[in-house]
């Protein structure tokens, strides 16, 4: 690995951990929230490596979650949301005005804290996005769905229960369905929010398991609150207190040999 102080010039950055021959994938320089004129993020700089899985932790209210709302632009949803700085997938400005955001979703998919399968059957909620964007035949609707169920390990547990309604699956099952939905539009990096909150154990670890199934093929991000969670999961993590990133770097180097002591307190349950 090699240990890049970037030394930016706008922004309060850290030092960057990069794994040789690993493109980032995802950044965002000196990027500000203003939600009216609360600041809920000041100035961060983070790259998120491709095919990894980078987790963000931090206390409630800390900008988790507005954080990753930047990389599909769900902030702009947010009526006196405001950002300031740059934020870049593949090296394009994701607040350019010539960005279409409905391929931005398109690309950088969702997944939210409570399982929101649609009002809809099993095999309809995978295909929904598909059809959206204009797939109408229905062998190649059927081959899409049972790909994406497959993917999200759901397939074998649903595969008798396509016509049946998304609510009747269990909450781990409706979770791994939203992930089913999200990969059938072919993303090229999953956003997850808290996804495991309101799973049981034993769903949690259906979902980190899958997730390092699909860093091989795609880039996550995750929020958690979960310690444990970003521990096991993740290969990065950035650490966030009241807006401001304080730590990021190697997931075992962060957990074992913080360098700021505000990460060393959140982390033993000092503080936050």
């Amino acid at each position: 690995m090699n240990i890049v102080n970037l030394n930016m010039t706008e922004g309060r950055s850290v030092p960057f951990v990069f794994e040789e021959n690993v493109p980032v994938k995802m950044r965002s320089q000196a990027v500000s929230l203003f939600y009216d004129k609360v600041e809920a993020l000041k100035e961060v700089t983070l790259s998120i490596l491709a095919n990894r899985i980078t987790a963000i932790i931090g206390p409630s209210g800390c900008g988790k979650s507005s954080y990753l709302r930047l990389f599909n632009r769900m902030n702009d949803l947010i009526w006196n949301a405001k950002v300031k700085g740059q934020v870049f997938l593949d090296e394009e400005a994701l607040y350019d005005p010539k960005i279409d955001v409905v391929e931005l979703r398109k690309r950088v998919g969702m997944v939210f804290q409570k399982p929101n399968p649609f009002p809809m059957s099993v095999f309809d909620n995978v295909a929904y996005g598909p059809r959206l964007h204009g797939a109408k035949e229905t062998g190649k609707l059927s081959e899409i769905v049972e790909r994406c169920l497959r993917q999200a390990v759901l397939w074998e547990e649903v595969k008798d229960k396509l016509k049946g309604s998304a609510f009747a699956l269990s909450g781990g099952q409706q979770q791994r369905l939203c992930i089913a939905r999200v990969l059938a539009v072919d993303p090229e990096v999953i956003l997850l929010d808290e996804p495991c909150s309101a799973l049981d154990p034993a769903s949690t670890m259906r979902i980190e398991d899958l997730m390092q199934e699909l860093k091989k093929n795609y880039t996550l991000a995750i929020v958690t609150h979960n310690m444990q969670q970003a521990g096991r999961a993740s290969d990065y993590t950035a650490y966030l207190l009241m807006g401001e990133l304080i730590e990021f770097g190697p997931t075992k180097s962060i957990f074992t040999y913080p360098r700021d002591k505000r990460t060393e307190d959140y982390l033993t349950g000092r503080w936050g």
